[in-house]
């Protein structure tokens, strides 16, 4: 009789435990919520598994979180330890919320393991005072990615993947095509129109964040679609932020590629990445190419400030490849190396007719070099640029610089840099164009320089301090008046390297070589510059001419009764042609 009593205690202690073990479950983070800006709650999910499960209910518009406060724990993320001393994650995790990770201590992701937010614009943060460490085939996925660290290491085939997942581009910018055409989107290099043709330039979407270009941080547009049904194309490259205080060991890739837009869309456009890290090795890959489609999407935005790198990590932000026009894929993106101060812009060898353009150059620090090369199509399209850089300007391997537009052939453009390098390249210059360099080097490249036409272009020069050499069959071309001027050495090495002009002065040169095969021309072959070489420019012969107009040069005399001024030179060596009989100097 004794013993009720005590069953009654027991069974009461045992219902209490159970109902305060529900309300501890309630209230934890697995079933509770998080705010948003507005205050509301939204359910916060962890789904644990391999890649085969299925994420296609958790692909849509991001919640972000406005408090960077609300940092989870290790064990939230099915880890061991803690993020205050070292925290090891080796599970597999699907969120469909924005993560910040915070610790004064580091952090492992084991091989295989992953956290991945497949949501448009999805943030994933890491703030870890030591060092983290992303083993191989493990991954980090989000429209977002950010690390800041005192070291990061990437070892090989693991990855930080925001391809296709960018949010929103900023407001007021024109990444997205309009229509239904399939182009391709823009961001750092225009995305391909499959509509451009010899006669039209059309492109798909447009370039933005130029005034960011040492620290992008644009998500990268949508493609185009082709239809009422596929209104759009790929979606945007997303962003990547790694700022590690010591070393970044990168043997995997960093991604911010546009998605593919396949055969019913264009490609989106690569996405943004920022790297600043004392020092940067290994053998991996950073990324902002464009997606493929029915037209290419653009590249992307890249920035490297780091101070010491060895050893080979590629670089690419290409555009996407074009299905509908392979011969036409999207321009390419740009690479700025912050550390140095200079701007590469190439399209790893995919062919292009979609240009990239650069739309200001600092005077401010002065940047230190350009590049543009393997197929890159650059465009300077405003009416009058300075384009000035403390080194050199270097054209390889396919790349080209158009000045201006060719129905407004009346800009003025000037050119000053230490040296002018150009292999297997071209300039096409719509308007007038001022050099003035120390050396330029030129093989199996030309330089076009095209007025229009039009009298009122002013005189284009070439000043060339020290050095001008042309080699297999390099070309410089004017369709007015140019005037070449040094005080080094002017050489025409051999077959097919040539000099044109209506007009044409060559002054000051210390030696001008003239090798077999080479060609000083003035004026042009067709009727239209010999006529207006022999025009009279008064009506009243006694009027000069320099009176009226005064030339832009001293060295350059409209009223002089030839085409071709060779003055102030020490000496000249021509070379005849055995065959023809003749020489290669044209007056």
């Amino acid at each position: 009789m004794r013993l009720a009593p005590i069953y009654g205690y027991l069974y009461w202690c045992l219902l209490s435990g159970y109902l305060f073990t529900c309300v501890f479950c309630l209230s934890s983070g697995e079933y509770g919520g998080s705010h948003n800006e507005s205050g509301k709650g939204y359910p916060r999910h962890v789904i644990i598994g391999g890649p085969e499960t299925n994420i296609s209910n958790y692909v849509q518009k991001s919640n972000y979180l406005s408090n960077l406060n609300e940092s989870v724990s290790c064990e939230d993320l099915e880890g061991v330890g803690s993020f205050e001393t070292t925290c090891l994650l080796n599970s597999y995790l699907y969120i469909d919320y924005d993560l910040y990770i915070f610790g004064t201590g580091n952090l492992e992701i084991l091989p295989h393991g992953a956290i991945v937010c497949r949501i448009e614009g999805c943030v994933i943060s890491f703030n870890i005072s030591g060092s983290v460490k992303v083993g191989q085939y493990a991954a980090i996925v989000a429209g977002s990615v950010l690390f800041y660290s005192a070291s990061v290491t990437l070892e090989a085939n693991s990855c930080i993947n925001t391809t296709s997942l960018g949010g929103p581009p900023p407001s007021q910018t024109s990444g997205t095509p309009v229509g239904y055409d399939g182009a391709g989107g823009g961001h750092g290099g225009r995305g391909a129109s499959c509509l451009k043709n010899n006669v039209s330039n059309f492109w798909g979407g447009d370039v933005y964040s130029w005034s960011t270009l040492s620290n992008p941080w644009s998500y990268g547009s949508k493609g185009g679609g082709s239809s009422a049904e596929h209104k759009s194309g790929g979606s945007g490259g997303g962003r990547v932020l790694l700022d590690v205080k010591d070393l970044l060991y990168l043997n995997g890739s960093v991604m911010v590629d546009g998605g593919n837009g396949g055969l019913n869309g264009g490609g989106g456009s690569g996405g943004s990445i920022i790297v600043r890290s004392l020092k940067l090795k290994g053998f991996g890959t950073i990324s902002a190419a464009g997606g493929s489609g029915w037209g290419g999407g653009g590249g992307g935005r890249i920035s490297l400030n780091c101070y010491s790198k060895q050893e080979d990590v590629k670089v690419t932000a290409h555009g996407g490849l074009s299905i509908g026009c392979p011969l036409n894929s999207g321009a390419a993106g740009t690479y700025f190396d912050a550390s140095v101060l200079s701007l590469k812009v190439g399209n790893d060898n995919v062919t292009t007719e979609t240009e990239t353009p650069l739309l200001d150059f600092s005077t401010s620090p002065l940047w230190s070099n350009v590049y543009v090369e393997n197929n890159a199509k650059v465009l300077v399209p405003l009416r009058w640029t300075r384009v000035q850089v403390r080194g050199q300007i270097s054209l390889l391997c396919g790349g080209s610089i158009i000045f201006g537009l060719s129905d407004f052939p009346i800009s003025e453009f000037e050119l000053v840099a230490e040296e002018l390098l150009m292999s297997n390249s071209i300039i096409k210059v719509y308007g007038a164009f001022r050099v003035a360099i120390k050396m330029l080097l030129m093989w199996n490249s030309s330089i076009q320089i095209d007025g229009g036409g039009n009298t009122v272009v002013t005189t284009s020069v070439l000043e060339v301090r020290n050095l001008v050499v042309l080699r297999q069959n390099s070309v410089i071309s004017s369709s007015t008046n140019l005037g070449v001027y040094g005080q080094g050495l002017l050489q025409l090495t051999g077959q097919g390297d040539a000099i044109k002009g209506q007009r044409l002065s060559l002054s000051l040169f210390y030696n001008i070589t003239v090798g077999p095969g080479s060609l000083l021309q003035a004026p042009l072959d067709d009727d239209n510059s010999k006529s207006m070489v022999t025009k009279s420019h008064c009506e009243n012969p006694g009027c000069p001419t320099d009176l009226i107009t005064p030339p832009d040069d001293c060295h350059v005399n409209y009223t002089l009764s030839f085409s071709l001024q060779v003055r102030g030179i020490y000496s000249v060596l021509l070379f005849l042609s055995k065959k023809k009989k003749k020489n290669y100097v044209l007056l």
